[in-house]
């Protein structure tokens, strides 16, 4: 059995007998597995009162081959990080046939990889930070030489800002280099931007009113993103109506340029000339109390329930061929 994708084919539920058994992937084995755990389970229960036969399914505790014997018809995604967002997880459903929300493999695997995705958008016309990708220290020198300081070190393919620092001075950057590459193999360094950070929700296509992010912290780190009450989201973000209209198509072009599909988030920083510069492309970002693309979609009357229902519909687009 495998699957065939058809994303012209997607529909919309009437009914939520239409989804049939519908397992939700949550917690895994990644960095994330916290707040995959809080997704899972908020998308489960919106799910739930919405009357879908929806049940948890932690791949981490239960092998996904049990999803053929226990006849799930579909899957919601809530797994974060590597494992669940990087194409892994995707390609485990293609070859047992089970369709599931959201990106595929090759898209999957592209926006979980800052540096292939900033390769992408240069390639397609879309601005983003210079970079320094970092293999040792023996770059150090010339890194800072060429980006100046204070720069962020950061993992190339983890999220929830893992393994992220700030260097203020050239003697931090070890430090740096150390912390993220004990989560990731491969390490990027970029300038430090001080302009505001936006980010675009994208759903079945089209991209959310964009939201402005503020914290009284260093920068929008793991803490700031699900657990502190301090940082502030502004919804509408504050741009004007072309400014708006900008930022939302430059969102939906990178979207398509690394195979993304149904539903993200992308992520951007202003440069000192307010130019949207992209920092990265999130195909399964969180939909906790704290999350980003909940928020945009409220801010258009898509309730939490609906949203979850809604990005389910984007399994329709995958089909079984047995």
């Amino acid at each position: 059995m495998k699957l065939t994708f058809e994303p012209g084919h997607q529909r919309s539920a009437t009914a939520a007998a239409d989804f049939g058994k519908v397992a939700v992937l949550l917690g895994g084995s990644s960095t994330e597995r916290e707040i995959s755990l809080l997704t899972g389970k908020a998308v489960l229960a919106a799910l739930q009162r919405k009357g879908v036969n929806a049940q948890a399914f932690d791949p981490a505790e239960r092998p996904l081959e049990n999803l053929l014997a226990e006849k799930f018809d579909r899957v919601w995604i809530a797994l974060h990080g590597p494992g669940g967002e990087d194409g892994a997880v995707q390609g485990a459903l293609e070859l047992l046939g089970v369709p599931y929300t959201g990106s595929g493999v090759l898209g999957s695997a592209i926006a979980m990889d800052k540096v292939r995705t900033k390769q992408l958008a240069i390639a397609v016309g879309i601005a983003t930070a210079e970079f320094v990708v970092l293999e040792s220290a023996a770059q150090f020198d010339d890194t800072v030489t060429r980006l100046g300081l204070p720069l962020v070190v950061k993992p190339a393919t983890q999220g929830s800002s893992v393994g992220i620092s700030k260097v203020m001075q050239a003697e931090d950057l070890p430090a740096a280099f150390a912390a993220a590459r004990a989560v990731d193999r491969l390490v990027m360094a970029e300038p430090w931007l001080t302009g505001g950070e936006y980010t675009v929700g994208i759903l079945h296509g089209r991209a959310l009113p964009s939201i402005r992010i503020e914290t009284p912290k260093t920068f929008y780190d793991y803490e700031a993103k699900y657990f502190r009450d301090d940082t502030r989201y502004l919804c509408p973000s504050g741009l004007g109506p072309e400014a708006e209209k900008h930022m939302g198509a430059l969102a939906a072009a990178a979207f398509n340029a690394v195979g993304a599909f149904g539903w993200g988030r992308v992520d951007f920083m202003m440069d000192r000339n307010q130019r949207p510069l992209l920092l990265e492309i999130n195909t399964v970002p969180g939909m906790t109390d704290h999350s980003l693309v909940p928020m945009a979609a409220r801010a258009v009357g898509i309730d939490f329930e609906t949203l979850a229902w809604k990005i389910l519909e984007t399994s329709f687009a995958r089909r079984r061929l047995c």
